[in-house]
C-alpha cells in the first residue's frame, strides 16, 4: 500500500514530539531568564496613547451567548470608521494583560500554553479616528500603538500580500499577529510549535467575539505571501515573522 502523502504533515497536529524532547535541557530549566514580554522599542518613538479600554460595557451590552450565536466571517466594511476606543478595547480583548507576574510572563485576556504568549499584534490602520493611515505595533504594557512605518498605497499592498483578497484593503484596520518562536521554545523546545498554533486560534477568537459585542465583523486569513507580509510589518522572517491576520471593520 502507498504511502498516504499526508502523513508527515499530520505528524504536525499530533502529540507525539513530547514524548522525543529532553524537556531537561531547555531554556528555562538549564535556568536562562525568559524572553521579554514585549519587543523593545527607541526611547524617543512615536506612540499613541490608548484610552482605557478593558470596560466592554461602555461599548456594547451584547451577552457571550448572543455573539457566540451571532459570530460568523465578514468580509464586507461599511466605509464608517472604528473609533479609538473601540480599537483600545479589541486590542486588550484578543492580547491585553491582566496582570504582569515578572519580566517574562503576564496573565492576558486569552490562554496561552505556559504563559508564553509568543506573538506581537500589528496594525494597518486604515480607517480610525485619531489615527493617521499606517502601520503600528501594539504595546501591551504600556497599553499604546508605537508607529513602525507608513506606506503609501496601504489598503493595496495588504490586499495584495494577503494573495489578492484585496477586500482586506476595504477594513478599516488589519490586524496582523506575528510570532517569536523564542519565547515558546524557551520552555518547550522542539514541542514548542503545535502549541503557538493552537494560541493563534484563541487570539483571533476573541478578536472575533469582541467585534461582535462593538457592532464590527472580522474574517481571519491564514493563506498570504509570506515573505510579502513580513516586508510589510518590518519582520526578518526567520526570529519573527507574520502567523495569522484579521481585517476588522464597521458591518455593512
Amino acid at each position: 500500500m502507498a504511502d498516504n502523502p499526508f502523513e508527515h504533515a499530520r505528524e504536525f497536529l499530533k502529540d507525539n514530539v513530547r514524548q522525543r524532547v529532553d524537556f531537561s535541557s531547555t531554556e528555562q530549566n538549564r535556568g536562562v531568564p525568559a524572553p521579554p514580554l514585549e519587543k523593545p522599542f527607541p526611547a524617543d518613538a512615536v506612540r499613541i496613547d490608548l484610552p482605557e479600554g478593558n470596560d466592554p460595557g461602555q461599548l456594547g451590552t451584547m451577552p457571550v451567548g448572543e455573539a457566540i450565536a451571532n459570530r460568523e466571517s465578514r468580509r464586507n466594511y461599511a466605509e464608517t470608521p472604528l473609533t479609538l476606543n473601540e480599537l483600545s478595547f479589541l486590542l486588550w480583548a484578543s492580547q491585553g494583560i491582566r496582570i504582569r507576574l515578572d519580566r517574562g510572563h503576564a496573565l492576558r485576556t486569552v490562554p496561552s500554553a505556559g504563559c508564553r504568549h509568543a506573538f506581537e499584534t500589528y496594525l494597518c490602520v486604515l480607517n480610525v479616528e485619531g489615527v493617521a493611515p499606517g502601520i503600528y505595533r501594539f504595546l501591551p504594557l504600556e497599553h499604546q500603538l508605537l508607529l513602525v512605518a507608513g506606506p503609501d498605497h496601504l489598503d493595496l499592498r495588504i490586499g495584495r500580500a494577503a494573495l489578492g483578497q484585496m477586500w482586506a484593503g476595504d477594513a478599516a484596520v488589519v490586524f496582523v499577529w506575528s510570532v517569536l518562536p523564542c519565547r515558546m521554545e524557551w520552555r518547550y523546545g522542539m514541542a514548542a510549535h503545535k502549541v503557538i498554533a493552537l494560541d493563534a486560534g484563541h487570539v483571533c477568537q476573541n478578536l472575533y467575539l469582541a467585534c461582535e459585542a462593538i457592532g464590527a465583523g472580522t474574517c481571519a486569513i491564514a493563506a498570504y505571501d509570506q515573505e510579502a507580509m513580513d516586508r510589510l510589518i518590518g519582520v526578518d522572517g526567520k526570529e519573527e515573522f507574520t502567523i495569522y491576520l484579521a481585517p476588522v471593520g464597521r458591518i455593512r
